[in-house]
């Protein structure tokens, strides 16, 4: 094997400090069946399993090795930039959820991408969508202006678009796929496209940020993938108290090259971040269910409005058929179009309880601008090229009540102009028509104004929860049980003292 400078890479730990939990080699917890077990496990019960077994003293979650060194010669691990047990752990952990050979975690999601584009020489060819990520497009920009990478961009919803750079004599190395995209929500057949491209450069390397789903919603490998990376920060952290990657490999090849480089580098994940990384995962499957719950009552009720909106959870959506397909839920983020930029940012400076942010997965709903924010480093004409336009605005949802969400929602569509509650134009002399436009606090927008009559939210939340078989599933308002009367109101994982709180008990 060799590396991107052309040097020979350690075929095994024993050719180099980097220690085994990085390569392929077996955990204690395989001799018990452990592994075997929790490969017939369903994802909520995987995710939730973490095996701590390997430790002195039986703790029931992973401890934090904090430490720079290991003492001794022949142990399994000698220094932290190659291996720690306990992003060994999580290493261990997330390889089972992927569905991976190996998983290995880095500093940041970007800092994968970086590993990930070293495998590619220059003069080789990396394949990519035309709807990325700001920061994945100013990094592939900076491996073709300083790498020597032939980068090229393609629609990749249209298989066919692939054609014309996979001929004969093709210098493909990589092709980098999202599905859904951030923040236009296009779909890519990851099969389809997997099957095409190794037919036309068998050794080509389908690489698939599937931040925007994680491996609960949808794992690449299955679908013919080589390498799959995640934002680890987003959902699965869920909290963004932790920046962090995660990279999952398919075959024992492309995790030796990916392990060589992440030790040679010195990009592995430190041992508290790896902490709060496994803590966050084990409630990966519980957020993601409410979240994209909420985001598909969300999408739903900006569609009745009749906004154009970006999300796979609606029939509209072109390429949902091919969703549905490779994955198992429509995700937590969405986009819209108001048709004015201005317009999108009053909106957004209205929201309250939407947070303004430029990330997305976690507990709590942001909104943002991407041609200002995320995306900002796309040059404006690259960005009319690929069709993201200045006026989008993304929603990334998170796991408040929907009934609040669309209350601060719909209160920035109205001062902000976008909408005008209440009022059937069609019933009203065209003279009273001036009399609405100016008493309404968005007046200096009212010529983009919608003009709408309530969506029925208890309906909204209603279907989304029968559609999604969580009809069993309580509101906050009729899920609260009183462990003892006037004394402590129990709701979710809160506990609200309430009068005089009753003795402590075992």
């Amino acid at each position: 094997m060799s590396t991107v400078d052309g040097s020979s890479a350690p075929q095994s730990p024993a050719e180099s400090s980097l220690a085994t939990s990085i390569f392929s080699a077996k955990s204690p917890a395989d001799s018990d069946g452990h592994a075997a077990r929790a490969a017939k496990w369903r994802f909520a019960t995987q995710v939730v399993a973490v095996d701590s077994s390997d430790n002195a003293h039986g703790a029931s979650s992973v401890p934090i090795f904090q430490t720079a060194t290991f003492k001794g010669m022949d142990g399994q691990y000698d220094y932290t930039r190659s291996g720690n047990p306990t992003r060994g752990g999580l290493e261990s952990h997330l390889a089972r959820i992927y569905s991976a050979h190996q998983a290995f975690a880095l500093s940041t999601g970007m800092t994968c991408l970086d590993v990930i584009l070293r495998l590619v020489k220059p003069g080789e060819t990396v394949l990519a969508g035309d709807d990325l990520y700001g920061g994945t497009n100013r990094l592939l920009t900076y491996a073709k202006s300083h790498g020597g990478v032939d980068v090229r961009h393609a629609d990749t919803t249209d298989v066919a678009a692939l054609i014309p750079h996979l001929g004969k004599g093709n210098n493909v190395k990589m092709v980098l796929l999202e599905s859904p995209t951030n923040p236009l929500l296009k779909i890519a057949d990851i099969q389809e496209i997997s099957a095409t491209v190794k037919a036309a450069a068998p050794d080509a390397i389908i690489v698939v940020d599937n931040t925007m789903l994680s491996p609960y919603l949808q794992r690449p490998l299955e679908l013919g993938a080589d390498i799959v990376y995640d934002s680890a920060t987003k959902y699965l952290s869920g909290h963004h108290d932790v920046m962090a990657g995660i990279i999952a490999t398919g075959n024992p090849q492309a995790s030796k090259d990916i392990a060589w480089l992440i030790n040679a580098m010195g990009s592995g994940l430190a041992p508290f971040d790896s902490f709060l990384l496994l803590r966050g995962v084990k409630t990966l499957a519980l957020r993601m269910d409410k979240q994209q719950a909420n985001a598909q009552i969300v999408a739903n009720y900006l569609d009745a409005l009749g906004f154009k909106v970006h999300y796979p959870g609606l029939k509209s959506h072109p390429k949902a058929d091919i969703h549905w397909k490779q994955a198992s839920g429509a995700g937590a983020v969405l986009s819209v179009l108001t048709d004015d930029t201005q317009l999108s940012e009053r909106v957004v400076s209205a929201a309250r309880l939407w947070g303004v942010s430029v990330s997305f997965g976690a507990v709590n709903s942001l909104i943002s601008m991407p041609c200002l924010m995320s995306h900002a480093s796309i040059p404006a004409h690259i960005r009319a090229e690929r069709g993201l336009r200045e006026d989008l605005i993304r929603l990334c949802v998170g796991i408040e009540d929907p009934r609040d969400l669309l209350d601060d929602l719909e209160h920035a569509l109205i001062v902000s102009g976008a909408i005008v509650p209440n009022v059937d134009p069609s019933l009203l002399p065209s003279d009273k028509l001036a009399e609405v436009f100016r008493t309404n606090p968005g007046q200096w927008g009212i010529e983009r104004a919608r003009f709408f009559r309530r969506p029925n939210v208890e309906a909204l939340i209603d279907g989304v929860s029968r559609g999604l078989a969580l009809d069993g599933v309580k509101t906050i308002d009729s899920d609260i049980v009183v462990s003892a009367p006037g004394k402590v109101i129990l709701f979710g994982e809160h506990a609200v003292v309430h009068g005089v709180v009753g003795e402590q008990t075992d």
